[in-house]
C-alpha cells in the first residue's frame, strides 16, 4: 500500500511563536480526530523546524519538512542551508523543485538532481515537486515537460533510492490562483507520472511510489482529488496555514 501523505509548505509565512502555536494546534486536532495510517507533513521556515520536531517526536503521524536546501554539504555558501544541517535538527522530510523556487530563483532539472542526491545522502525524503505552467499547457507541452523534469531531475536515481522519494504534481496554473485542475485532468497526468516510472524502473516501483497533487487543494475539493486511483494525498499552500483546514484535508483519508 502507497503511504497517504498530506503535506504543508507554510512558505515565507509565520513567526517564530505563531508557527509553534499553529503547530500544536495540528498535532492536538491529529491525535483527537485522525483514524487512519496518514502522515501529515509541516513543512515550515528554517526557524522553526528544531522546535516542532522536538513536538513531534514520538509521534509518527506528523512529521515535519524543511522547504529548501543546499546541494552542497557544506562550504562558503552564505545564507544558504544544507540537508545535513537540516537533519540534525530532526527534520524528515524536504521540498525540493517547488514551482516557486522554479521561477524565482531559476532552479534547473541538473539543479535540483544534486540537491535530491544530497538529501537522500542525508537521510532526508525529498517531496520532489514537477509541473507545467500555463502557456505550457495552451501549447499542449505538459507531458513532455513533466517528462524532462522526471528524466533530468530524479531518473538518474537507482530503483532503491527512488523509492524513496516523494513526488508532488503542481499544476503551476492552479497555485494561488483559485483555479484547480479538475480531478480528471489531476489524475491523468498522475497516471502518465506512474507509467514514466514503471517505463524507467518497474511496475513495482510505479505502484509504491506516493504522488501528490500540489494545486489549490483545499477541504471541498480533497474527497474528490483523492479517491482518484493515482493520487495518494496533497502539498498544500495556503490552507496549511490554517489548522482547521489542514487537519479536514488529512482527515478525507480516515
Amino acid at each position: 500500500m502507497r503511504k497517504k501523505i498530506v503535506a504543508g509548505n507554510w512558505k515565507m509565512n509565520l513567526d517564530y511563536t505563531d508557527g509553534l502555536s499553529l503547530f500544536s494546534e495540528v498535532i492536538n486536532m491529529v491525535k483527537d480526530e485522525v483514524t487512519g495510517d496518514q502522515q501529515a507533513v509541516v513543512c515550515s521556515p528554517f526557524i522553526h523546524l528544531h522546535s516542532l520536531a522536538q513536538m513531534a517526536k514520538g509521534y509518527h503521524k506528523v512529521a515535519v519538512g524543511a522547504q529548501n536546501a543546499h546541494q552542497a554539504e557544506s562550504g562558503a555558501y552564505t545564507g544558504e542551508i544544507s540537508t545535513k544541517m537540516i537533519a540534525s535538527v530532526g527534520a524528515q522530510y524536504v521540498i525540493l523543485g517547488h514551482s516557486e523556487r522554479r521561477q524565482y530563483f531559476g532552479e534547473t532539472n541538473e539543479l535540483l538532481a544534486k540537491k535530491t542526491d544530497m538529501a537522500l545522502k542525508n537521510q532526508l525524503k525529498p517531496i520532489f515537486c514537477i509541473g507545467e505552467t500555463l502557456e505550457e499547457r495552451q501549447a499542449e507541452k505538459h507531458f513532455d515537460v513533466i517528462k524532462q523534469q522526471l528524466v533530468e531531475g530524479v531518473f538518474h536515481l537507482e530503483a532503491v533510492d527512488f523509492d524513496k522519494l516523494v513526488l508532488a504534481y503542481e499544476p503551476v496554473w492552479a497555485i494561488g490562483t483559485g483555479v484547480t485542475a479538475s480531478a480528471e485532468q489531476a489524475q491523468e497526468i498522475h497516471a502518465f507520472i506512474r507509467k514514466e516510472i514503471a517505463e524507467k524502473y518497474d511496475q513495482t516501483v510505479a505502484d509504491g511510489i506516493t504522488i501528490l497533487y500540489g494545486g489549490s487543494c483545499n477541504p471541498k475539493n480533497a474527497a474528490e482529488l483523492f479517491a482518484k486511483e493515482d493520487i495518494d494525498g496533497g502539498l498544500i499552500g495556503g490552507a496549511s496555514l490554517k489548522s482547521r483546514d489542514f487537519v479536514d484535508i488529512l482527515k478525507t483519508f480516515n
